[in-house]
C-alpha cells in the first residue's frame, strides 16, 4: 500500500479529467433508474389510466427518498460512504432490472397489482437516490468544485440521455404492432445495462484515481472517518489523523451558517416538482403534436436543465452572491402563474419555451449553490454540509410532489 504526499498541492495530482468524467457518469447513475419512471409516461399513462402515474409513481419515491437520507444525514459522520454508495447502486440496477422483468411477466398487461409493483420498485429507487446521491455529494464536496459540478451536470444529463433514447425507441417502434410496449422494454434493458456500468465505475475505477486518493486521505487527515473504506480500496493506507484539525463544527451549526443556500435548494426543487412532471404530463392539454407532446416536454426541462449545469463554468456568469442566489430563487416562483396561463390560454410552441425556461433556470441555479456552498470548510464539514444541502432537496421534492396535487383541484380524482 502507498500513501499520498499532503505537500502536493492538488494540481500536481493526475487524473482530475478522469475523475470529471467518472463524476459526470455516477452523477447521471444516480438519476438513469428514476428518469426511466419519469420519462415512460406516455407507457404507464396507456397503461395505467385511472391511477395518475406521473404522480403517484414519484409519490412512492419521495417518502423513502428523504426519509432514509434524514437518517442518513444525521449519522453521516459514521456511515461507511463506500458501501453506502456501492448499495445506492446496485439497487438502481436491481430495480431496472424489475422494472423489465415484471413487464414480461405480466406481458405488458396493466392492474392494480401490476401497478403497485411499479410503486415499490419506485419505492427501492427512493432508497438507493438517499443512499447513493446523498452519499455522493457529500463525498465530492470535499474535492473540488469541478467535480461536484461534473456530477450534478451528470444527474441533468440522466434525463437527457433518457429522454433521448425514449424518443429514439418511440419512434423505432411507432409502425409495429404494439410498437409503444417494445420501445419501452428495450429501455428497460438499455437503463438496466448503465447503472451496472456505474456500479462497476465506482467500484473499480474512482477509488484509484490519484486526485481522489489526495482528497479522500487530505479529509482522513481532518478527522473524517467517512472515507476509509475507500482509502482501502484505492491502495492507501489509514492515515494518522491531525489532531489540530479534529474539531469540527455541528450538523446544527453547519445549518445555521448555511440556512439561505439550504432554503434555496429547497425552494428551487419545490417549485420544479410542484409543475414536473405531474402537471406537465396531465395538464396541458392536447395539441399538433399529439402523443409526441409529453415526451417533448419532458425532453425540453431535461435538455435545458442540462443546458443550465454549465452556464457557471463561465465564470463571469455565475452567481455567487448569496443575497443574489436568494432573489433569483424567489423570482422562478412566477412560473406558477406563467405555467397556470399558459395552459389556459398559449398554444404547444409557448408552453414548449416556459418549459425550457423551468429547466435551464433549475440546473443554473443547483449549480451554482452547490459549488460555492462548501468552501471554506474542512473535509468533515464539507461531506456533512453536502448531505444537508441533499436533504434539503429531498424536502423539496417532497412538498414539491404535495403541492403538483393541488392542480387537480376541481378537475376530480
Amino acid at each position: 500500500m502507498t500513501t499520498i504526499h499532503e505537500s502536493r498541492a492538488p494540481d500536481q495530482v493526475k487524473g482530475k479529467y478522469a475523475a470529471i468524467i467518472v463524476c459526470w457518469v455516477l452523477g447521471a447513475g444516480c438519476l438513469f433508474a428514476w428518469n426511466v419512471l419519469f420519462t415512460i409516461q406516455d407507457y404507464y399513462g396507456h397503461l395505467f389510466p385511472r391511477y395518475h402515474p406521473s404522480r403517484l409513481l414519484t409519490l412512492a419515491y419521495v417518502p423513502f427518498f428523504f426519509g432514509v437520507l434524514a437518517a442518513l444525514a444525521y449519522n453521516e459522520e459514521k456511515i461507511n460512504t463506500r458501501r453506502r454508495n456501492l448499495i445506492g447502486f446496485t439497487l438502481f440496477f436491481i430495480g431496472s432490472l424489475l422494472l423489465l422483468v415484471l413487464d414480461l411477466a405480466t406481458s405488458g398487461k396493466g392492474g392494480l397489482g401490476t401497478f403497485i409493483g411499479i410503486c415499490i420498485i419506485s419505492s427501492s429507487f427512493g432508497v438507493g437516490g438517499a443512499l447513493a446521491e446523498g452519499g455522493m455529494v457529500g463525498d465530492l464536496s470535499l474535492m473540488k468544485p469541478e467535480f461536484i459540478q461534473s456530477f450534478s451536470a451528470g444527474l441533468a444529463a440522466s434525463g437527457v440521455i433518457m429522454s433521448s433514447l425514449r424518443l429514439i425507441t418511440k419512434a423505432a417502434f411507432k409502425n409495429s404492432n404494439n410498437g409503444l410496449r417494445k420501445g419501452a422494454i428495450l429501455f428497460f434493458a438499455i437503463a438496466a445495462f448503465l447503472e451496472l456500468v456505474c456500479v462497476f465505475l465506482y467500484a473499480f475505477i474512482f477509488p484509484r484515481l490519484p486526485i481522489v486518493k489526495y482528497y479522500r486521505s487530505k479529509a482522513a487527515s481532518q478527522g473524517s472517518k467517512t472515507v476509509s473504506a475507500d482509502l482501502v480500496a484505492g491502495g492507501l493506507q489509514e492515515v494518522e489523523e491531525d489532531t489540530e484539525h479534529l474539531v469540527r463544527l455541528s450538523v446544527k451549526e453547519l445549518l445555521y451558517q448555511n440556512i439561505d443556500y439550504a432554503l434555496d435548494i429547497f425552494l428551487s426543487h419545490l417549485l420544479t416538482l410542484s409543475i414536473f412532471p405531474g402537471f406537465i404530463a396531465e395538464d396541458t392539454g392536447s395539441h399538433s403534436l399529439g402523443q409526441w407532446y409529453v415526451p417533448v416536454l419532458i425532453a425540453t426541462n431535461n435538455g435545458f436543465d442540462f443546458v443550465g449545469r454549465y452556464i457557471p463554468m463561465l465564470r463571469f456568469l455565475k452567481l455567487e452572491s448569496r443575497k443574489g442566489l436568494m432573489i433569483f430563487t424567489l423570482l422562478r416562483f412566477l412560473f406558477i402563474p406563467a405555467f397556470y396561463f399558459t395552459a389556459k390560454y398559449g398554444d404547444q410552441g409557448w408552453m414548449i419555451m416556459l418549459t425550457a425556461a423551468l429547466g435551464i433556470t433549475q440546473g443554473y441555479l443547483i449549480v451554482s449553490v452547490l459549488t460555492s456552498a462548501p468552501k471554506g470548510y474542512k473535509g468533515p464539514e464539507q461531506n456533512a454540509l453536502g448531505n444537508l444541502l441533499t436533504l434539503s432537496l429531498a424536502l423539496g421534492v417532497g412538498l414539491g410532489v404535495a403541492c403538483d396535487f393541488l392542480w387537480l383541484i376541481g378537475k376530480g380524482w
